[in-house]
């Protein structure tokens, strides 16, 4: 049984378009989740810049970033670092073409899309009081893209050897 071979990047632009994106999610990942993970208070006047924009983000989009509880920590803590670090070996593995990929990609897809699709976008919208979003527009336009992109990575890594042919 012969292998087919990768097509060339130039024919797999979606894949060049994941990992840009991939990599800067990675970027994202350790500036603005590291914050709540390692316990630094978000502020108005706080002299961490990132802790700054943090709360800038936080204050009327995500209480539930903003005062975290354990249980959220680790969610951040997974996307610090675990989600961070894979973002990048997926995007090398994107660009590369390196078809071992997929199932790794499948299930990071499948837990981000469960995890914040589902239980952080539920505690935002429907859960207590106090964790819920005063500004819908404001928390989807920065969150949205974490569960739309995995869910379109799952499609396009839906069949084994995803870069013998175009999406």
């Amino acid at each position: 049984m012969s292998e087919v071979a990768n097509l060339p990047l130039r024919e797999r632009r979606i894949d060049l378009f994941f990992a840009v994106l991939f990599v800067t999610f990675a970027v994202t990942s350790g500036i603005s989740d590291a914050v709540p993970t390692l316990g630094i208070e978000m502020s108005p006047d706080s002299t961490n810049p990132l802790a700054r924009a943090n709360y800038w983000y936080a204050v009327d989009a995500d209480p539930l970033f903003m005062h975290p509880p354990v249980w959220m920590r680790f969610v951040t803590g997974l996307s610090t670092f675990v989600y961070g670090p894979f973002y990048l070996v997926l995007a090398y593995c994107l660009v590369k073409g390196k078809n071992w990929i997929q199932l790794p990609a499948v299930i990071y897809a499948t837990m981000i899309s469960s995890i914040t699709g589902v239980l952080v976008f539920g505690v935002e919208f429907f859960g207590e009081p106090e964790f819920r979003t005063q500004n819908a527009f404001k928390f989807l336009s920065f969150n949205l893209p974490y569960v739309l992109m995995p869910i379109l990575l799952l499609v396009r890594m839906r069949k084994p050897m995803p870069f013998t042919r175009k999406f």
